[in-house]
């Protein structure tokens, strides 16, 4: 571990650098420059192509390229540069436009337009717009990756254990059996629709000027479509353009996306609880490895610490999301910079839930399921088939069903012997009474099997 990883204040720059590492490019105050530089660099280059704007003359082949060059090349140093400068303008979108009027001082082209550089612009337009980039980026590029490795993982064990029968607990006591491999396609099936919320979100932008009334391009060009034109933009950059705003953007999409992800946390949060519990019954044993030390005293331990880690991880990620979520829509009047701040952790938010999706994804690649430790509980569990058994008996209109069973099993359970005393002396068809006989707490599934091969 390197000196900075030791003295960092947050375990995400420290002990848990590496495993982030993917979302540095897009929530690190470079990924917010780089954005924010990207932004300036293509609204220059819209109005330099806008025959209508005729004061800006349009751009050669080859200073369009050194523009896109200027992105696609942004690089720390480039960063510092600006924060050089934002170290006398005390403004971070100013000290931006100044560095990116210095770096391209050379190119005749730009110097003739440089005025153009953040024309009509508030710095809102700006932050917004690549705030949304970054969610983008940071979501399609990093989270929904890692989120998709669980999901998979999840199906895998649904699959490879769709026939293994297993004891339920509801309310912690024993239920009706289901399968091992059905309880994972429960998991996979709520993650895959939280999943296509995350997905579906469409993240929004606004670029209208101080107050989102485009005042200061109107006073410059008055005949012209800047709705339309500033539409065109925000759409080409792949985002959803907002049309009403205040000077900021009401942040109602991010909103909308940080609540997805925290929904996709707390059933991860669920299923972590589940699973610790599975291996506390032994339902689970975890895969051994080499050299690793379950506790500094028990020589025997075999902790479920990566679920664990990954339930302590959402939950502080949820935390900083519902933040978000509530904070971030609310602003005084035409605008209050409380949703800078808040802005500038975003990758604490979605650090967290990618470090938990990748402790969960390694605890879920440990697990080995125990099939005679589950056919042990069942084996003792009879008392589960007084549901088929009532149930039968309802079809075929004996009295009192329910009430009948509820006196031989309720807070006692039954042996097999004892059940299938009572199942003999039913007044039911034969086949219906040699089908009661052959089920066992193992085979009394329903569809489990199937529906866990489905998902």
């Amino acid at each position: 571990m390197s000196a900075f990883a030791l003295t960092a204040l947050s375990p995400l720059d420290g002990r848990y650098h590496a495993k982030v590492a993917g979302l540095r490019d897009h929530f690190s105050e470079h990924g917010l420059i780089r954005n924010r530089v990207r932004v300036e660099v293509e609204w220059l280059k819209a109005l330099a192509a806008e025959p209508a704007l005729a004061e800006i003359a349009p751009f050669s082949a080859a200073t369009v390229a050194e523009l896109d060059a200027v992105v696609a090349a942004f690089s720390p140093a480039d960063g510092e540069a600006v924060k050089a400068i934002e170290a006398t303008t005390n403004h971070d979108v100013k000290a931006m436009e100044y560095w990116l009027k210095k770096r391209l001082g050379h190119n005749a082209e730009v110097m003739k337009v440089s005025e153009f550089i953040h024309f009509a612009c508030t710095s809102e337009d700006i932050n917004n717009t690549s705030h949304a980039l970054m969610l983008r980026g940071g979501r399609d590029e990093v989270l929904l990756p890692a989120l998709d490795a669980v999901i998979a993982r999840f199906r895998t064990l649904a699959h490879g254990l769709a026939e293994l029968p297993m004891l339920s607990r509801t309310h912690g006591q024993p239920a009706s059996p289901t399968t091992l491999g059905k309880e994972m396609a429960n998991i996979a099936a709520r993650l895959l629709r939280a999943r296509a919320q995350i997905a579906g979100v469409s993240l929004t932008a606004k670029f209208n000027g101080a107050v989102g009334n485009y005042n200061a391009h109107l006073s410059a060009w008055p005949e012209f479509d800047w709705e339309g034109f500033n539409r065109r933009f925000i759409e080409s950059l792949g985002l959803e353009f907002n049309p009403y705003t205040i000077q900021i953007e009401p942040h109602d999409a991010m909103a909308e996306l940080f609540d997805a992800a925290a929904r996709a946390n707390t059933i991860l949060i669920d299923a972590c609880r589940d699973i610790w519990m599975y291996i506390s019954l032994g339902y689970f044993k975890q895969k051994l490895k080499e050299g690793e030390v379950g506790s500094s005293t028990m020589p025997h331990k075999v902790n479920p610490i990566d679920f664990e880690n990954a339930e302590g991880n959402l939950g502080v990620a949820n935390a900083v999301f519902r933040h978000f979520s509530e904070k971030l829509p609310v602003s005084r009047m035409q605008r209050d910079l409380s949703d800078s701040t808040v802005l500038r952790n975003m990758g604490v938010g979605f650090g967290h839930t990618v470090l938990a999706l990748d402790s969960a994804l390694r605890g879920l690649n440990k697990l080995e399921a125990e099939p005679a430790r589950l056919a042990a509980d069942l084996a003792e569990c009879w008392e589960v088939l007084a549901e088929p058994v009532q149930t039968v008996m309802r079809r075929y209109g004996l009295e009192n069903p329910y009430e009948q069973l509820k006196a031989m099993t309720r807070g006692k359970g039954i042996t097999r012997e004892a059940l299938h005393g009572f199942i003999a002396a039913l007044a039911i068809p034969q086949s219906e009474r040699e089908r009661l006989l052959a089920m066992t707490p193992a085979s009394y599934v329903g569809k489990a099997a199937e529906l866990a091969r489905r998902v």
